[in-house]
C-alpha cells in the first residue's frame, strides 16, 4: 500500500471514530425520518394537552381519577421494591455462592420472563378461587365450610402487585447478574482485607457498584408496570392504563384519553429524570482490567437450604406452578375453537410478530449504523428519541397512533367521495398496518440496544478498509457488518418477536374488526370468566416465550472475562 493510501486510510478511520461529517449526510436524513415516525405517537399525545376536553375532566376528577393515581402509585411502589429484592438477592446467590442446584437456577430464574402478566393472573385466579383446587383441598382436610376461614383475595391490588412482581423480577435479575459477573475480584479482595464478610460485601461494595444496572432493571420493571393492562383489568384494579381505555371506549372521549396518556407519559419521564438527578456526576468504573474467576462462598447446612429455597420459590411460583395449571386446564377442557379458527388466531399473532421483528431489527440496524458513521449530537439525540418507545405504555402508543390515522382515513374518504363518489373505508386505522406500526414504535428500543452493542464491538478500521476498497456506506453495512452481527440480529429479532406476541393493550385498542390474536383471544375468554378455554392461547404464548430465555441464559454463562469457559475459548483461539 502506498504512503498516500495509508494516510488516507488513517484519516478515514479517524473520521469514523470522531464522527466528523462536513456536509449533509443521507444517513442523517434517515435518522431524522425514523425518529420522527417513531416519535409521532408521543408528539400527538402531548399536543392534546392543549385541547379542550369539556366537562370530562371534572367528572374524572370527582369520581375515578384519585383512584387511578392511588392504585398506580402503590402498584409501582410494591412491584419496584419486590422485584429489586428478589432480582438482586437471587443474582448475588447464583454468582457468588455455591449451593445445591446453583447451575440450574442460573437459567431457571429467567423462566418467569416467558409468562405474560395477564396469563399468570388467569392461572392463579383459577387456582386460588373459592371453588379452586387449593381452597377445596383446604376445606376437605379441615372440615371447614365457606366463611369459616380467611383466605386472601388474589383479585385485588395486593394480588395484582404480587403476581406482576413474580413475572417481572427477571429484568432486575438479568442486569444484576450481568453486573456482578463483570465486577473485578480486586475490589472484593479489598473489602475482605477490611474485614467485610459476604453480607457486608454485598451491601457496601457489590450493590453500590451495580447501582446503574439495578436502576436500569427497576426502570424497565416500572415501565412494564405502568403499561400493565390485562392483569389489572381482570382483577378490577383501576389504574391509569385501564382509565385510558375506559375513557376512550367507555366515555367516547379521545381528547380526555390522550390527556390521561400524557399524564402517564409525564410520570414515566419524571421517574427517569429523577434517577439521573439523584446520580448526579457520580460515575461507576472498574479501575483495573484484571479479571479472574470469581470466588464462591461455599454454603452448608441451613444457609444452603435457605439459598435453595430463595431461588426455588420465584421459579416455582412464577413459572412452574402457573404453567402446570394452564397445561392441566388446556388438557381437560381447552379452547372450544381449537382447530381451524385457533390456527387463525395463531397465524395473526405470528404474522404480526414476525413482521414487527423484521422491521424493528432493520430500523435498529439503520439507526445504529447511521450514528456510527455520522456521530454528531443530532444523530445521537435522534437515535435516542427513536428508541424511547419502550418507556411508553402500549395504551399511550395506541392513542397516539389512532388519532392521526383516524383523521387521515376520514380525510381520504372525504376526498374520494368528493372526486369519485365512493368511500374507500379505513385504509390505515382499519388494517393490520396500524398494529405493525404500534409494535415497531413500542419495541424498537429492544432491538436497537442489542444491535448497537454488537456494532460497537466492530473496529472502525474495518469500515475504513471497506471504503478504501470501493464500498459505499450501505455496501459496507450489507456485506461486512450484517454477516458479522448475524447472531445479535437474530437475538434482537427473537426478543421483539416475543414482546409482540405478549403485547395486549395496544392490540386491543388498535386491532381491526374481527382480527384476533392469541393475546386478545386469551383476554376475551378470561374476561368472560372462561378461564379453562383461555388456557390454550395462554399456554401457546408461554411456550413461545421460553425461546429467548434459553438464548439469554446461554449467552450470559460465557459472558464474563476471566471465567473458566472464556479462558478456554481464548486459549483455543490463541
Amino acid at each position: 500500500m502506498s504512503h498516500s493510501a495509508s494516510r488516507g486510510l488513517h484519516a478515514l478511520a479517524h473520521r469514523l471514530r470522531a464522527g466528523i461529517k462536513p456536509r449533509f449526510s443521507l444517513w442523517a436524513a434517515i435518522l431524522f425520518a425514523i425518529a420522527l415516525v417513531v416519535a409521532l405517537p408521543v408528539i400527538v399525545v402531548f399536543s392534546h394537552v392543549f385541547f379542550p376536553a369539556g366537562d370530562v375532566w371534572q367528572h374524572l376528577a370527582s369520581t375515578v381519577l384519585p383512584r387511578y393515581l392511588t392504585n398506580t402509585f402503590w402498584m409501582v411502589l410494591f412491584v419496584g421494591v419486590g422485584t429489586l429484592v428478589i432480582g438482586t438477592g437471587t443474582a448475588w446467590l447464583v454468582v457468588m455462592c455455591r449451593f445445591p442446584g446453583k447451575r440450574v437456577f442460573e437459567w431457571a430464574l429467567l423462566l418467569p420472563l416467558a409468562v405474560p402478566t395477564y396469563v399468570i393472573a388467569y392461572a392463579y385466579t383459577d387456582f386460588l378461587q373459592v371453588a379452586g383446587p387449593l381452597q377445596s383441598l383446604l376445606r376437605e382436610l379441615t372440615g371447614w365450610a365457606y366463611g369459616d376461614y380467611y383466605f386472601p383475595n388474589v383479585r385485588s391490588l395486593g394480588g395484582a402487585a404480587a403476581l406482576i412482581t413474580l413475572v417481572l423480577y427477571p429484568y432486575v435479575y438479568l442486569l444484576a447478574r450481568a453486573s456482578f459477573l463483570e465486577q473485578s475480584v480486586c475490589v472484593l479482595d479489598v473489602g475482605r482485607t477490611l474485614g467485610r464478610g459476604p453480607w457486608h460485601l454485598f451491601m457496601s461494595v457489590a450493590v453500590p457498584l451495580s447501582r446503574p444496572a439495578l436502576v436500569g432493571g427497576v426502570s424497565l420493571v416500572l415501565m412494564e408496570t405502568l403499561n400493565e393492562f390485562g392483569a389489572v383489568q381482570f382483577f378490577g384494579v383501576d389504574t391509569f392504563t385501564t382509565g385510558i381505555y375506559r375513557t376512550w371506549f367507555g366515555l367516547g372521549e379521545p381528547v380526555a384519553a390522550a390527556q390521561l396518556a400524557a399524564c402517564l407519559l409525564t410520570f414515566v419521564v419524571v421517574l427517569v429524570l429523577l434517577e439521573r438527578w439523584s446520580r448526579g456526576k457520580r460515575r461507576y468504573f472498574h479501575t483495573t482490567s484484571r479479571y479472574q474467576q470469581l470466588p464462591e462462598y461455599r454454603l452448608g447446612g441451613w444457609r444452603a437450604g435457605a439459598a435453595l429455597v430463595a431461588c426455588l420459590l420465584p421459579v416455582l411460583v412464577g413459572f412452574v406452578l402457573p404453567s402446570g395449571i394452564l397445561l392441566n386446564m388446556a388438557v381437560q377442557e381447552g379452547d372450544s375453537l381449537f382447530g381451524a379458527r385457533f390456527i387463525g388466531f395463531a397465524a395473526n399473532s405470528l404474522g404480526l410478530s414476525v413482521g414487527a421483528a423484521v422491521l424493528a431489527v432493520g430500523l435498529a440496524l439503520l439507526l445504529s449504523y447511521g450514528v456510527r458513521i455520522h456521530n454528531t449530537p443530532f444523530a445521537r439525540v435522534s437515535s435516542r428519541v427513536a428508541a424511547m418507545g419502550y418507556a411508553i405504555p402500549g395504551s399511550v402508543v395506541a392513542v397516539g397512533i389512532l388519532i392521526p390515522f383516524a383523521w387521515l382515513d376520514n380525510a381520504l374518504n372525504v376526498w374520494f367521495n368528493e372526486h369519485y363518489g365512493r368511500i374507500i373505508g379505513l385504509v390505515f386505522s382499519g388494517s393490520a398496518f396500524i398494529l405493525l406500526y404500534a409494535y415497531v414504535a413500542r419495541f424498537l428500543a429492544v432491538s436497537f440496544n442489542a444491535v448497537e452493542a454488537s456494532l460497537g464491538k466492530v473496529t472502525p478500521s474495518m469500515d475504513a478498509a471497506a471504503r478504501t476498497l470501493g464500498q459505499t456506506a450501505g455496501g459496507t453495512l450489507r456485506r461486512i457488518h450484517t454477516p458479522m452481527m448475524r447472531s445479535s440480529l437474530l437475538a434482537a429479532g427473537i426478543l421483539v418477536f416475543v414482546d409482540a406476541m405478549k403485547e395486549l393493550p395496544a392490540t386491543i385498542i388498535l386491532r381491526p374488526f374481527n382480527f384476533d390474536t392469541l393475546a386478545v383471544r386469551a383476554h376475551n375468554l378470561a374476561a368472560d370468566e372462561r378461564l379453562a378455554e383461555a388456557s390454550t392461547a395462554s399456554l401457546a404464548i408461554v411456550v413461545v416465550g421460553i425461546i429467548p430465555v434459553i438464548f439469554l441464559s446461554l449467552a450470559m454463562r460465557r459472558s464474563r472475562p476471566g471465567s473458566a469457559s472464556r479462558r478456554g475459548e481464548d486459549e483455543d483461539l490463541g
